[in-house]
């Protein structure tokens, strides 16, 4: 194990899409994949147990959402950074979710170019959020300011 890897748990309920993510993750030789989990509940296990640098965290989870998982996970495990990876592209969830302390927002099908970008991008400081949602965001927040 690189001992400067950055250790990330990948929390989503869709097997395929998981194991797809970690392989895109094990590549990179300054990532170590310490988790994985099904749902929010084990979402927060795993957390506790692992305590990663970095939580990439679906909306739609049984057991306990996706938003309510990462309000748990900053009590539980402050440091660690949440990556929200979803298909919803629902501006207002979007805003909770960043409002809520996330540190970033991946929209599935962009994963493939998004994601080490936003990995980095949030590990500068920086908020990330894929352009498609960002590009939402701006038109409504322009609607809002009567632009």
């Amino acid at each position: 194990m690189n001992r400067g890897a950055l250790r990330i748990l990948v929390v989503d309920d869709f097997k395929p899409f998981r194991q797809w993510v970690c392989s895109k993750l094990r590549k990179e030789s300054r990532f170590v994949v310490a988790g994985e989990a099904a749902d929010g509940l084990e979402a927060i296990q795993k957390a506790q147990e692992l305590t990663p640098d970095l939580i990439l965290l679906d909306l739609g989870l049984p057991y306990m959402d996706g938003i309510e998982t990462q309000r748990q996970l900053c009590h539980v495990l402050p440091a660690a950074k949440v990556l929200f990876v979803s298909e919803c592209m629902d501006q207002d969830i979007v805003q909770l979710g960043l409002l809520d302390g996330a540190a970033g927002y991946v929209i599935k099908r962009d994963v493939s170019q998004d994601l080490l970008p936003a990995i980095d991008t949030i590990f500068r400081g920086v908020v990330f959020v894929s352009g498609r949602i960002s590009q939402t965001l701006e038109t409504a927040s322009a609607k809002l300011n009567g632009s």
